[in-house]
């Protein structure tokens, strides 16, 4: 029995110092839990995809970060984010936005795997968050390719100055090659005061393929908000040599809030990027509805309808848990949707 009672007390000893650390500098667990239930279908073309139902995963989450104090005005600091799948089991640790930094009143620099600048800043420009059949990457942020959660990626994030902050981003170019260097580069600058949101992002990728030795995209955007009505625009081009023509990409968005209910709107539109000599260029289009019932600020359910309509070289498709389509194919679906963050 004195034994067990020793071990016991040293047991306590051992842990009191680690609570104690952890309430002086406290480490967070959150997470978001957000499904879908689907109905899609693609017309068109030599084999249209039937319609089917589906349970889609929305980007759920769960993570992990934490602070510490180095005196000075000066903080470490951490995250570590997992995906996961609430309809199945196939996720990879830590392989959302995950990393570690230190940040002052210069502001913050970090290593690890984040988000691009790019990405960050005109996604806050879709109500939808770039999730769901209606999210923008369907159409927008050449269809993920400027969508990116960078590896091995430097970044840099400024204070706000007067409702301006500024990001920079560089990766490490552990990919080289006698014949190929691949990194990539980033900026954004955004101005953020009252109903007012607008950003200016710059994405640059140096031998993204054995063909293409440069692109880049430009991104320039906002919202602004009057009364119960949220408004939102972004104008994209993207350039990637290799004699392709500028793609140039826009989207339009209207959020009305009536209560806890949020009526939606989001139109969307890309055309050009083929080579010159194509006979037909790629354009498509987007356009989606949806209705958002807001329980709390963690919870709410979402209702949406979207058709994408493409020529036949182009091949736009859903936002999130794309269809496999060809050219000249136009994915439709409905679907209505849970979210609960923790």
């Amino acid at each position: 029995m004195n034994k067990k009672l020793i071990a016991l007390a040293v047991a306590g000893a051992c842990v009191a110092p680690a609570a104690m650390a952890q309430t002086a500098n406290p480490v967070t667990l959150y997470g978001r839990v957000y499904a879908t239930f689907e109905s899609v279908e693609a017309k068109g073309g030599a084999s249209p995809v039937v319609r089917r139902e589906r349970v889609s995963d929305q980007s759920s989450l769960l993570g992990v970060r934490g602070k510490e104090d180095l005196g000075g005005g000066l903080n470490a600091f951490f995250q570590l984010e997992t995906g996961f799948k609430p309809d199945q089991n196939d996720t990879t640790f830590a392989a959302r936005n995950s990393g570690v930094g230190l940040e002052g009143a210069w502001g913050s620099i970090m290593m690890g795997r984040w988000d691009s600048p790019f990405k960050t800043t005109t996604i806050a420009i879709d109500p939808f968050g770039d999730l769901t059949l209606s999210g923008l990457t369907g159409v927008m942020n050449d269809q993920t390719n400027f969508d990116r959660r960078e590896q091995n990626v430097v970044q840099y994030w400024s204070p706000s100055f007067a409702g301006i902050a500024i990001r920079l981003m560089g990766t490490a170019n552990e990919g080289r090659t006698a014949t190929t260097n691949p990194r990539d580069y980033g900026a954004s600058v955004t101005y953020t005061r009252g109903p007012l949101y607008l950003v200016y992002a710059y994405e640059e990728h140096k031998d993204p393929s054995a063909t293409v030795t440069k692109e880049d995209g430009n991104a320039l955007g906002g919202t602004f908000k009057i009364g119960p009505v949220k408004l939102g625009a972004l104008y994209e081009e993207f350039k990637k040599g290799g004699g392709r023509s500028k793609e140039k990409s826009w989207m339009g968005n209207v959020v009305w809030s009536i209560g806890k209910n949020d009526l939606i709107y989001q139109y969307m539109k890309s055309k050009d990027g083929a080579v010159n000599t194509a006979a037909t260029q790629p354009d498509c289009d987007s356009n989606s509805i949806g209705w958002q019932y807001n329980f709390t600020k963690r919870t709410f359910i979402l209702a949406q309808y979207t058709k994408v309509d493409n020529n036949d070289a182009a091949s736009c498709n859903f936002g999130a848990n794309r269809l496999a389509i060809a050219n000249g194919q136009d994915p439709q679906g409905v679907s209505f949707g849970i979210r609960h963050v923790f």
